[in-house]
């Protein structure tokens, strides 16, 4: 009886979960390439259970390169607009960007990353952020391993864990151009350029 019940509930997964999660139920081939997709939310606000999401940005790295042409750019509609944080990010409730829906932007980015290492800066609210828009579709967690340019830094450089580093202040320190901040493909961008130049001192 428990078994036809589970069996049941599984059954009634939309198909972009299942097929989200069937990236993670096979054996990785050894002779494929890592894939890494960096990625950045920009948001209403730092609270996970409050705030929502405005825009993803990510771009994918393989074999030591930011490959442009795998990348996405996500704008999210607007049900909750805070002045303060437009006047940050830029994002606007009736901007030129075009906007869908948040289950939308949820499954085309389930779509990209796949089975992807998800890298970011303070990646953990990243993640945290599409986990609150997943619950919110009644589906589970991200299944994706994750590494964070902030601990990568603190690794490198010997750092205590609650010695945490800025975006801004990592692109200073390893000689990283800016452009597009504050944007979540800009950010994104420059998080890939930073994560590139930590792991190959750290030889991942």
């Amino acid at each position: 009886m428990a078994f036809n019940w589970f069996k049941k509930i599984s059954k009634d997964n939309p198909k972009f979960w299942e097929t989200y999660l069937s990236h993670f139920s096979q054996d990785k081939n050894p002779e494929v390439a890592q894939r890494y997709v960096i990625f950045d939310c920009e948001t209403t606000g730092l609270d996970f259970k409050k705030d929502v999401i405005l825009s993803i940005g990510g771009v994918s790295v393989v074999q030591n390169m930011i490959l442009v042409n795998d990348s996405i750019e996500l704008f999210l509609k607007q049900d909750i607009y805070k002045k303060e944080s437009a006047a940050i990010h830029g994002i606007l409730k009736d901007g030129k960007e075009e906007k869908i829906v948040e289950a939308e932007a949820i499954i085309r980015f389930l779509e990209y990353i796949k089975d992807a290492i998800l890298v970011g800066h303070h990646v953990r609210f990243d993640i945290e952020m599409i986990n609150q828009a997943l619950k919110r579709l009644d589906l589970g967690k991200l299944k994706n391993d994750s590494m964070d340019t902030d601990a990568m830094y603190q690794k490198f450089k010997g750092l205590q864990e609650d010695q945490h580093s800025s975006l801004d202040e990592l692109c200073k320190l390893l000689k990283v151009e800016k452009s597009d901040r504050h944007t979540a493909s800009g950010d994104a961008f420059i998080t890939a350029m930073l994560f590139l130049k930590l792991k190959n001192r750290l030889s991942i």
